[in-house]
């Protein structure tokens, strides 16, 4: 078997791919994976979150897929603000390590 070489991850898909702004696509991926998961725990269908998200059937389906780009980070935060989910954000100085800044969803 040849050997394969690899790349470690940096934790971050859209940046190994070099995408620009990286980090927002990731935050925009985890924010719609939270809303998902919220609406699959209330066992809701698309209809019912579109109702509640006042958006139509076709942008739950969009946001399931992982198509984003026509959802901004407000506009995912407020779903889920919708959804009753609290939001934190947390404004920290920069790391020692003097990489850049970062945007991160927990």
């Amino acid at each position: 078997m040849p050997n394969r070489e690899f790349t470690p991850s940096s934790g971050n898909v859209f940046a190994d791919l070099n995408l620009p702004q990286a980090d927002d696509l990731l935050a925009k991926a985890e924010l719609a994976a939270k809303i998902i998961a919220e609406i699959q725990r209330r066992r809701m269908t698309q209809t019912q979150a579109a109702a509640i998200l006042g958006i139509d059937q076709p942008k739950i389906s969009a946001l399931k897929q992982g198509k984003l780009s026509a959802f901004s980070i407000e506009r995912l935060m407020r779903f889920l603000l919708l959804l009753g989910r609290d939001i934190e954000i947390t404004v920290k100085g920069k790391s020692r390590s003097g990489s850049m800044a970062k945007l991160r969803v927990a």
